[in-house]
């Protein structure tokens, strides 16, 4: 049996989820379980995922949803597929600003025809993470 966009994305029942600009059409492709979905931002979400079609819209709302974020949540970023909408963005960018924020990513899928999707954790502790495309903030402090 196949598995649904949901699943690959490890969305599960009862989640407490929050979403930016999602197209109804695409959270339909996604074939979302029984969410506990909230219409504002407040407290810490177990999965939230903003559509974005900009570098600027991506930097721009992320900080905001980091601090929102549970230390064992997954925050998804779903963006144009092949410059579709007129999108500046592409997967370097995608990593490389999510690094900048202080996650790092797992897992990219493809959400529908025109969306890509990547995965972002909050980085493990004590394991170090190489990217060509990203690098986290040094969390060293001078003394």
């Amino acid at each position: 049996m196949l598995k649904t966009v949901a699943q690959k994305m490890g969305v599960k029942e009862g989640m407490r989820a929050y979403f930016v600009d999602a197209p109804a059409s695409v959270l339909e492709a996604i074939h979302l379980p029984g969410l506990n979905s909230s219409r504002t931002l407040h407290d810490t979400f177990d999965y939230l995922h903003v559509f974005v079609t900009s570098q600027a819209a991506m930097d721009a709302h992320f900080p905001k949803l980091v601090q929102h974020l549970k230390k064992t949540g997954m925050l998804w970023v779903s963006w144009p597929k092949a410059r579709q909408l007129g999108t500046d963005l592409a997967l370097p960018h995608v990593i490389r600003i999510g690094y900048s924020h202080g996650l790092v990513e797992s897992t990219t899928l493809s959400v529908d025809t025109i969306w890509s999707g990547m995965k972002f954790t909050f980085p493990k502790p004590g394991k170090t993470y190489h990217n060509s495309y990203g690098q986290l903030p040094s969390t060293t402090s001078a003394p």
